[in-house]
Order: structure tokens, then C-alpha cells, then sequence
């Protein structure tokens, strides 16, 4: 017998002894694998090195009801939904906005923020009032985001972003001419860093709600989640949380 059909046989007897499929990894059930991406302020980000944010302690939060582990992977933004599809994580936490395609394609929770979007512009720019005057405008945004239709919808030209702080970069440099984003992330970034150089322009007339997204086949989780954050929301770690980040209640 050559080597190869002995490491082979070695391979399918540990196999049978241990039960485990020779294609799977056997994912821990005590351990649940949140994608976030650890960039975008107040929701994921770093503060001294630890992951944090308001989707992070809602994330672990929901964990503690379900009596298991939340294991975070970082994953840019765009590629996130990539990564929960392929089962590198079992759920999506960064302000997944529910919208008819993703509906369609993914399980998604109940929703644990509400808010609107806004239009933000260089401080002295004087031509964009409303969505309408972005037409033939240039707004930098992450490619997969609920923003980048909401601009394209405009009438937009977008220009491709990894997350808003770059969007940000290029509005200032003149590089862009606006970018659309959530208020309470624009308002978590002017907190930190002023609003000198850009302003609020114009809020684009729509309130959206985020929720937790899983894949199409895992509706038993998001079931699961679902009664968790129901429990979260009646014991006030909902409204506590959103205090702590937002100095209001954005869970309701």
C-alpha cells in the first residue's frame, strides 16, 4: 500500500471514530460567529485595542440570552455578506438596513435601530439641498450599502468607498461632492472629529431600520434571536445600551 492510501485509511478511521464529516469543521454550538467590521463608529469599532460599539454589545447581549459564546470576525463591509453566505459566520451585526432584496435573499431579525439617512456635503458648498440636487453629483459610498442605491437612485455618480471615514477623507479633499450615510453615524463622527469642514446638508426623507442578518436556511436562528431581543427590550438593556451610545432610545 503507498503512502498516500495509508495516510488516506489513517484519515477515514479518525473520521469514523470521532463522527466527524470529512467536509465540515463541526462549528462548536455553544459558540455563536458574528461578521462585523470593527471600522465604523459608534456601531463597530476599536476603542483601546477591544472590539466595541453598539452592535457589538447588542450582538453579545443577544449571546448572553442564548447561552452562548459571540466570537466576532472582522470583515470589511463589502465582502460581509460574502462571508456570512460562505458560513464564515453564522450572523451579520453592523446596521444591516432591511430593504425588499436583502428580505429576499437572507433572514433578517427584528429590527434594533431606527433612524434616518442624511446628506453630508463640504461645509461651503451651497448647491446640494436634497436628493434631487445630486443628480450629476459625486458621492463616494461603500459599493454594497443601502446608501450607494439610495445616491444611485439620485442620479449619483458613486465612487467607491471601504467605509465612511474614507468617504469623509475624500469629500474634504474635493474629491467627491457628497456621501449619504445613517445620522447616527455622521453624528458619532462630527462628535470625535468636528464639523468644521463638512455639514449636514439635507436628510433624504427616509427612515430605515437595521436588523441582524443570517442566511436564507438558518430562519431557527433568527427565531432565536428574534425572542432574545424581545427579551432584551422588555428588561431595558436595549434602551440602556442605545443611552450609552446615542443619548437616546434608537432600539424602538
Amino acid at each position: 500500500m503507498s503512502v498516500r492510501k495509508v495516510l488516506a485509511a489513517v484519515v477515514l478511521a479518525v473520521v469514523a471514530a470521532t463522527g466527524l464529516s470529512a467536509c465540515s469543521s463541526a462549528s462548536d454550538p455553544n459558540v455563536l460567529k458574528v461578521g462585523t467590521e470593527g471600522t465604523y463608529a459608534p456601531f463597530s469599532y476599536q476603542e483601546n485595542g477591544e472590539l466595541t460599539g453598539y452592535d457589538v454589545e447588542v450582538a453579545r447581549a443577544v449571546g448572553e440570552k442564548l447561552g452562548k459564546r459571540v466570537e466576532f470576525v472582522q470583515t470589511p463591509w463589502d465582502s460581509i455578506f460574502a462571508g456570512l453566505e460562505s458560513k464564515r459566520f453564522d450572523l451579520v451585526a453592523n446596521q444591516v438596513t432591511i430593504n425588499p432584496e436583502r428580505t429576499a435573499k437572507y433572514s433578517l431579525s427584528q429590527p434594533y435601530t431606527t433612524s434616518e439617512g442624511v446628506i453630508v456635503t463640504r461645509a461651503d458648498n451651497t448647491d446640494i439641498t436634497g436628493l434631487a440636487s445630486l443628480a450629476g453629483k459625486t458621492a463616494a459610498e461603500t459599493a454594497t450599502s443601502n446608501w450607494n442605491q439610495v445616491a444611485k437612485d439620485a442620479g449619483a455618480k458613486v465612487e467607491a468607498v471601504e467605509g465612511f471615514v474614507q468617504a469623509v477623507q475624500l469629500l474634504k479633499a474635493g474629491r467627491v461632492d457628497a456621501t449619504i450615510n445613517d445620522t447616527l453615524a455622521v453624528g458619532e463622527y462630527t462628535k470625535k472629529n468636528g464639523s468644521a469642514d463638512i455639514k449636514v446638508a439635507a436628510k433624504t426623507g427616509e427612515v430605515s431600520k437595521q436588523a441582524f442578518a443570517a442566511r436564507k436556511d438558518d430562519a431557527a436562528l433568527v427565531a432565536d434571536v428574534d425572542r432574545a431581543l424581545a427579551e432584551l427590550a422588555a428588561d431595558g438593556t436595549l434602551a440602556r445600551l442605545s443611552d450609552k451610545y446615542f443619548g437616546t432610545d434608537v432600539s424602538k
